[in-house]
């Protein structure tokens, strides 16, 4: 079980992950789907990202419920929260990051689950 991750975001999640199985190559590529994949925003010396307005916007707010809730109750997303706080990041900036942490937590656990789960037809 994943901290944060109720049924409601889950389903959404598997929704998005279940529409698109041919997208789903790595966990950069579920981050990109679920709008989560950060998008270069530079100019001149200044080197910043901002977040991704494309993707599936429904997993993309399943991912920013996830993140609101660990932020409050998690403390490891805290304390993660206090300490880039500390370095100087916006609120926006962090919620990025965070954002793309759980896609990632969520591929790897979706691609696990799939893993172990055995085949229906076995060959014979």
């Amino acid at each position: 079980m994943l901290p944060g991750v109720g049924t409601e975001t889950a389903g959404q999640l598997l929704v998005t992950a279940g529409d698109n199985p041919g997208r789903l190559a790595s966990e950069a590529s579920f981050a990109h789907l679920c709008a989560a994949a950060p998008v270069p925003a530079s100019s001149g010396r200044t080197d910043r990202h901002r977040l991704n307005r494309g993707g599936d916007r429904q997993a993309n707010r399943a991912l920013h419920t996830i993140v609101l809730v660990r932020m409050r109750h998690d403390p490891r997303t805290r304390d993660y929260v206090a300490r880039r706080t500390l370095e100087g990041l916006k609120t926006k900036d962090i919620f990025r990051c965070l954002k793309h942490f759980v896609a990632r937590e969520v591929y790897r656990h979706l691609t696990s689950a799939f893993r172990s789960e055995p085949s229906a037809n076995p060959a014979t």
